[in-house]
């Protein structure tokens, strides 16, 4: 299905019946990749799965946004829809929208529960390791942004930015390249204590983009939140661990499994 959200052509999934749950996708990911989340919820909920402005078949925003803008985008397809009340079903990125969320005093929409799996939100110090290797970027941009050499090397600074960068960085077009540059320099750590609704945290013990130690914080600052670990699973544990993950958001959500 498609809604127009903000002059923004958006692609989303609408199943089930009931009370909203809105799922929130990780970076780079299309809402089809949560197909098994979403028909489990479906089948006491209604689901509401849109793919945010970069992400999936819906356009890239009108200018590199930041995290704050994608809540505001969020909060216009609730609107749009008439959704006063939901739950939150969050994935990595999507975790960031839902602290922005949850840590806003005006918010027109009441978040009654909250399940976040491989959440980030949480900026670490870099190693030293990457702080040289920072230090060496920021070395070479320099260089290779002068005149002479753009017109000696047209490509080497690309080429240098590509090497430099994440997976998640080197996939993604120029304008998403900006949005990630603004979204992990966010720490929003700060707002954990603001995500009072009662919060399930699902993590993969073995998660190397928000690592375990993320989720056992999320669990000690916010006020009302409980923390299940999944062995033998990483970043995308409702996949790697389906019937597992399955079980626990059905028993959180009242879901018959």
């Amino acid at each position: 299905m498609n809604i127009e959200i903000n002059g923004i052509l958006t692609n989303y999934i609408d199943k089930g019946e009931g009370s909203a749950v809105i799922v929130l996708q990780g970076w780079g990911t299309s809402v089809e990749l949560y197909s098994a989340v979403i028909d489990k919820i479906a089948e006491k909920y209604r689901v509401l799965a849109p793919n945010l402005p970069g992400f999936g078949s819906t356009p890239e925003p009108p200018e590199a946004w930041h995290v704050d803008d994608y809540a505001d985008f969020v909060l216009g397809f609730l609107g749009k829809l008439g959704i006063t009340e939901c739950i939150i079903f969050a994935h990595s990125f999507g975790g960031r929208v839902t602290l922005k969320l949850t840590g806003r005093s005006d918010l027109p929409v009441k978040i009654t529960k909250i399940i976040l799996t491989g959440a980030a939100g949480i900026r670490h110090e870099p190693s030293e390791q990457a702080k040289k290797k920072a230090a060496a970027y920021r070395r070479g941009k320099k260089i290779l942004s002068t005149k002479p050499m753009q017109a000696l090397f047209p490509n080497a600074l690309e080429n240098l930015r590509s090497k430099h960068g994440s997976a998640d960085y080197r996939a993604a077009s120029p304008m998403m390249r900006q949005v990630l540059v603004n979204t992990v320099n966010e720490d929003l750590s700060a707002l954990l204590p603001k995500c009072t609704p009662e919060t399930l945290l699902i993590w993969g013990a073995e998660d190397d983009a928000a690592p375990l130690e993320d989720g056992q914080r999320m669990e000690k600052e916010m006020p009302d939140a409980g923390l299940v670990t999944l062995e033998g699973a990483g970043h995308f544990a409702f996949i790697e661990q389906q019937f597992t993950f399955l079980r626990v958001i059905s028993s959180f959500l009242g879901i018959e499994y």
